[in-house]
């Protein structure tokens, strides 16, 4: 696949930076609304993306349960914690990912927050099957050696959106691992200098397939396209803000 559209919307936001502090505080607010109500919303969390705004500012919203609140809580704080991965620039790490779990299942099952799965687990309409529970530890080892190489020789986008799929592939945890791998594929997104993708609920059907066909038939094709879809729509806000054309 070739990114060198994204590599040249890239370029052209860089000859922007350093942005305002105005103007990234701006970006951020809308973006972690955004980002929380999508990646929620695919995985079944009901709350509006004005619903989303109000229980982000701590307000209970009626008629939602109280697992949907916390849902939207805890993403914004993973979201910060992913932002704070990224000042530091580190290498992926299985530390990293168990800590990015425990936020995104705070208080809503705390006894397998950050930890891998201890049974096995089927995804509700997917043909692909996770491996045994028994292998997830060598599975996850393999999945960070297997990243380190492709960081080194993938595009930033591919390499990002194989972290996506292969880890969802394992489906590590018993629950929160979609969120989970979309905000690991922002963390690289991010660590390399673009800005984080949010994948839009109504293109889950579209997500669905797409993973099962990279799990299934070994074919990222379509997973690829998809994920450089959204990178693309990624720099849009940032045009609007900056008061610049697309093009």
């Amino acid at each position: 696949m070739n990114f060198d559209k994204l590599d040249a919307l890239k370029k052209r936001l860089d000859g922007f930076r350093p942005l305002s502090p105005e103007v990234v505080r701006n970006l951020h607010d809308d973006l972690v609304v955004r980002w929380t109500y999508n990646s929620n919303a695919i995985e079944g969390n009901t709350l509006t993306l004005k619903e989303t705004k109000v229980a982000l500012e701590g307000i209970t919203i009626g008629g939602k349960t109280m697992r949907e609140h916390f849902e939207a809580i805890n993403h914004r704080e993973a979201i910060l914690f992913v932002e704070d991965l990224v000042g530091k620039n580190e290498p992926l790490s299985e530390w990293q990912i168990k800590s990015l779990h425990q936020l995104v299942l705070k208080n809503i099952d705390d006894k397998n927050a950050g930890r891998y799965r201890t049974q096995n687990v089927v995804i509700s309409g997917a043909e692909h099957r996770p491996p045994d529970y028994l292998s997830v530890p060598t599975a996850m080892e393999d999945f960070i050696r297997q990243s380190a190489i492709n960081r080194d020789r993938l595009h930033p986008v591919e390499y990002a959106s194989r972290v996506h799929a292969d880890f969802v592939k394992i489906h590590p945890f018993v629950d929160g691992n979609g969120r989970t791998a979309r905000l690991l594929m922002n963390l690289e997104l991010m660590k390399a200098g673009f800005p984080p993708a949010v994948l839009p609920v109504e293109e889950r059907l579209r997500y669905y397939e797409a993973l099962d066909q990279a799990h299934c038939e070994g074919d990222y094709e379509p997973f690829m396209a998809l994920m450089a879809e959204t990178v693309e729509q990624a720099f849009e806000p940032y045009w609007y803000v900056l008061g610049v054309g697309m093009g």
